[in-house]
């Protein structure tokens, strides 16, 4: 089967430098972008009612850039102003660069992680005196909070932000090749806006572990999967699948 239009259930980044827009041009196909799901900021009631108050912790822990967004806006809109005293640890160098919209860069008030939350768990154990807040969304791996709960440290998680499902239902009767995902959310999204949703000859592509999983257990076949030592991009795997189905 020719390979003629693929649905990505993201919106598009990267502009003009897009390597999917790139894609789209050297094959000859079409890609549209589609966000499946939605982000919903909490208020500052919303935080109030989780008995958070910024001014009771001295270290953040970022596990996205999201996270970020949402703890310094809820900051300003709380009035709130974060001392420079305060010190963040950021799970990945992509989140601690991100930081630098918000704070001057200063090393010896971050620490940063390779890849993983268990990354920064050594410099937790060497500050236990500290008090950590972990902002996040409403979806959270349980293995954080588990680790964090084996520590003798006083942490809170503060909800800031919500994942929504997008309102799909103008895509009913728009066929596509491929439907690519990229989270959880977003294979949750496809079956809350279908519940009857039959794959029948749709192609699914699934980057990350936990995307794959989701996927199978969603009763999904999976055609594409990403990352891997070959093809550790999404837009490469398409390439290559698109390239076997001339």
């Amino acid at each position: 089967m020719k390979i003629n239009n693929i649905l990505i259930s993201q919106p598009l980044t990267g502009g003009y430098d897009s390597p999917y827009l790139k894609l789209c041009k050297n094959k000859n196909i079409n890609i549209d972008f589609r966000s499946f799901i939605e982000i919903k900021g909490a208020s500052p009631s919303d935080v109030r009612k989780q008995k958070i108050n910024f001014s009771n912790f001295t270290v953040v822990l970022f596990i996205s850039k999201k996270s970020v967004d949402h703890y310094f806006r809820l900051s300003k809109s709380m009035r709130f102003k974060v001392p420079p005293t305060m010190k963040y640890v950021c799970q990945t160098k992509t989140i601690a660069f991100y930081l630098q919209k918000y704070i001057v860069y200063r090393k010896r008030k971050i620490c940063i992680g390779n890849k993983s939350f268990k990354d920064i768990i050594p410099y937790i154990k060497k500050n236990t005196k500290e008090k950590f807040l972990l902002p996040s969304s409403d979806i959270l791996k349980k293995e954080i909070p588990n680790m964090l709960n084996k520590l003798n440290i006083f942490w809170k998680r503060a909800i800031l932000y919500k994942t929504a499902y997008s309102d799909l239902s103008d895509l009913k009767h728009i066929c596509y090749d491929i439907l690519v995902f990229f989270s959880p959310a977003e294979i949750r999204s496809l079956f809350e806006n279908f519940p009857n949703f039959n794959q029948k000859n749709i192609k699914i592509a699934t980057f990350g572990k936990n995307t794959l999983y989701a996927a199978c257990q969603a009763g999904l076949k999976i055609d594409i999967k990403v990352p891997t030592p070959e093809f550790p991009s999404m837009s490469m795997a398409l390439e290559k699948y698109i390239n076997t189905k001339k």
